[in-house]
């Protein structure tokens, strides 16, 4: 490397640094090495296409006053473009610029004169939906804060989202792991942070993708050569939020890639909120260096919400919607529909439905007929409480001495069951179960499972035990 091309760029740097925010130097000032200096032309290597046109997009000014200061008005300036391919192998790579008054360079060299002001620049990694280098968020505003009610089922996650909406990447919670079964509202209060933070840092740039979509932009750009670009683009992500995280289970390449985006934006203060249908705990075919960085901030649970709180959301959606509807109908429906929220949701929409377009006046009886109708036709949720009940009525026995302290062998045993049919039967996360039956860690009830599963394949009695209890609990 020359000196001289060194000692030009250092002094190029020392200028934009006093001249942009410490972050933006860092991300994409910090990355560029000096390479030569040839006829006031100097060459700097950038990581990769899409660093560039970055560059070029958003600091194309101060490069130019920088370089003129230090070469004169002749000065020019030369991406080398580092390349990479899904091997590791250096590639060279050539770009042709599309306007007349750029020069096509030959093998890795981008000759970018300084004095373009309207350069036409594309980004090569192109998500549907996001032109160019304007990222939209891809958040549905009608999911907010405002309407993600609090009760005691989601208190927790509720308060450590508004939390990082008010603070992205300053809070403890960095990453926010929101966890919990069907239709609880993970997608929800993921959204709701995201609404919030645009709308208290617009210039923060957030970003709302499923873990699906993300794996199978991975694939595409491995398959189009476009490895760093991908995490490039990843890594100017102020707010990354991620549905369904354990979409990631067993897609190796996708979990490397992710780990070192992850790493890169906890490193610089950028906020990551993921969301799971299951604890990190309970996550199979995650890599271990990856779900110890779902630890680092907090993975807060949502739980079906009590009595109190599914009256609340329904009263909450009939004021939105202006609908009126007697109390005794509203509580009708929070008691007969327990599972979830979205559920709850369906069946008021459904009772309103049925009224308006038979002319019915909504009446207990209405209810009722919808309600039937939509826990008959809707996939029943059996919960850790019922589960309870049916294995202590199976051993002739009260809840209490099931989750009691003793170790008489066969009150272990129904605890045991209750534990394997609360994991095979529920989304509860595994420490959910333990507090529930017994107040046990999740250490215990994975014990449980296990012992359980050893005897059904030794003991032909338990294996009945199973058996029997399975089919009560399929009714």
């Amino acid at each position: 490397m020359s000196v001289t091309a060194q000692s030009v760029w250092n002094n190029c740097l020392e200028f934009i640094k006093d001249n942009i925010q410490p972050q933006a130097y860092k991300t994409w000032f910090e990355p560029i090495a000096a390479v030569k200096l040839s006829n006031k032309a100097l060459s700097i290597q950038v990581p990769s296409k899409f660093f560039y046109e970055w560059l070029e997009e958003h600091y194309v000014k101060i490069l130019k006053v920088a370089l003129t200061k230090e070469l004169g008005e002749s000065a020019k300036l030369v991406y080398i473009i580092k390349m990479e391919n899904t091997y590791g192998n250096k590639q060279p790579f050539t770009e042709k610029i599309p306007s007349s008054n750029r020069s096509a360079v030959k093998s890795q060299d981008v000759d970018i004169p300084l004095n373009n002001k309207n350069p036409e620049l594309r980004n090569p990694f192109v998500i549907p939906g996001i032109r160019n280098v304007k990222i939209e968020s891809q958040l549905n505003p009608n999911y907010s804060f405002e309407n993600f009610l609090e009760g005691d089922s989601n208190r927790l996650a509720r308060s450590a989202g508004l939390a990082v909406a008010a603070k992205p990447g300053g809070t403890s919670f960095n990453p926010l792991l929101i966890f919990g079964g069907v239709g609880l509202g993970k997608t929800h209060l993921a959204h709701a942070i995201g609404v919030d933070i645009k709308d208290k840092y617009p210039e923060k740039t957030v970003l709302y993708i499923s873990a699906e979509k993300f794996t199978q932009q991975y694939i595409d750009a491995v398959k189009k050569n476009n490895r760093n670009d991908f995490i490039h683009f990843y890594q100017i992500i102020d707010v990354l939020i991620i549905d369904d995280v354990q979409f990631l289970s067993g897609k190796t390449g996708t979990q490397d890639v992710f780990f070192h985006i992850f790493n890169h934006l906890h490193q610089n203060g950028k906020q990551v909120i993921l969301t799971s249908d299951k604890a990190p705990v309970d996550m199979q075919d995650i890599e271990q260096r990856l779900l110890s960085r779902f630890k680092w901030g907090l993975s807060a649970e949502l739980q079906s919400p009590d009595f109190e709180t599914r009256v609340s959301i329904l009263k909450n959606k009939l004021y939105r919607d202006g609908v009126e509807m007697p109390d005794d109908i509203v509580e009708y429906v929070a008691k007969n529909i327990k599972t979830n929220v979205r559920e709850l949701e369906g069946a008021i929409i459904s009772l309103i439905a049925q009224s308006s377009f038979n002319k019915k006046e909504i009446t207990i009886d209405l209810a009722r007929v919808i309600v039937e109708k939509f826990v008959k036709n809707t996939k029943r949720e059996v919960s850790i409480d019922y589960i309870q009940k049916v294995v202590s009525d199976y051993f002739q026995m009260d809840i209490d001495t099931l989750q009691s302290k003793t170790r008489k062998r066969h009150i272990v045993q129904a605890r045991q069951l209750a534990m394997f049919f609360a994991k095979k039967f529920t989304k509860a996360s595994l420490a959910s179960i333990g507090s529930q039956i017994g107040k046990r860690d999740h250490a215990t009830v994975l014990h449980a499972c296990k012992t359980v599963d050893n005897l059904t394949s030794t003991d032909k009695q338990f294996r009945k035990y199973v058996e029997d209890i399975t089919k009560k609990l399929s009714v």
